[in-house]
């Protein structure tokens, strides 16, 4: 499953809930219809209960909150209580069904996640743990044995290659950027 959200907190009292977005294409995964995938049969407890997460919840709407907060109503979700217990659920699709990208400058998430990191000199240094998504750019998330993760902005001037039939990325730091 790759993972396009993570369900926040309930908006109001008829079911809506706030999302977490993890895609670069919110109007498309969270669009009217689309059906997204959940860790199935995960207990989430309710104020009345257990309620059990379904393997799949499918949009029944979407929509900006103060252009900054993507609220999304559920099929089925009709009420707070519910929306509250999904809370913490992850949503996603199956990677099969996701195109690759079009420009060969452009990588979804999960084609660079677990990929070796190496200095232009065949150094490794890592792998790619995730890849966070800031304003000003997107981080490489990089997991280094034994010590802390180090982020590295995905910036062709410190990567200037990602080969993944080599199953590898090239980075080019300048002095002190990874003991940040």
């Amino acid at each position: 499953m790759l993972v396009v959200g993570r369900i926040g907190k309930p908006h109001g009292i008829r079911g809506e809930v706030t999302v977490e977005v993890r895609t670069d294409e919110p109007e498309t995964r969270f669009a009217p219809g689309s059906v997204l995938r959940t860790e199935p049969g995960a207990n989430v407890p309710a104020h009345d209960g257990a309620y059990r997460v379904p393997g799949e919840l499918t949009v029944e709407a979407a929509r900006w909150h103060q252009g900054r907060v993507l609220l999304v109503a559920f099929e089925g979700v009709l009420d707070r209580n519910v929306a509250e217990a999904l809370r913490g659920t992850l949503v996603g699709v199956d990677r099969a069904d996701v195109a690759p990208p079009t420009d060969p400058e452009e990588f979804h998430d999960h084609q660079l996640v677990g990929l070796a990191v190496v200095t232009p000199a065949g150094e490794r240094l890592g792998e790619i743990a995730r890849i966070d998504h800031a304003p000003a750019a997107d981080l490489l998330v990089l997991r280094r044995p034994g010590r802390r993760d180090a982020f590295i902005p995905f910036v062709q001037a410190i990567v200037p290659e990602v080969d993944l039939a080599g199953g590898r990325v090239v980075v080019d730091p300048p002095g002190g950027l990874l003991d940040l």
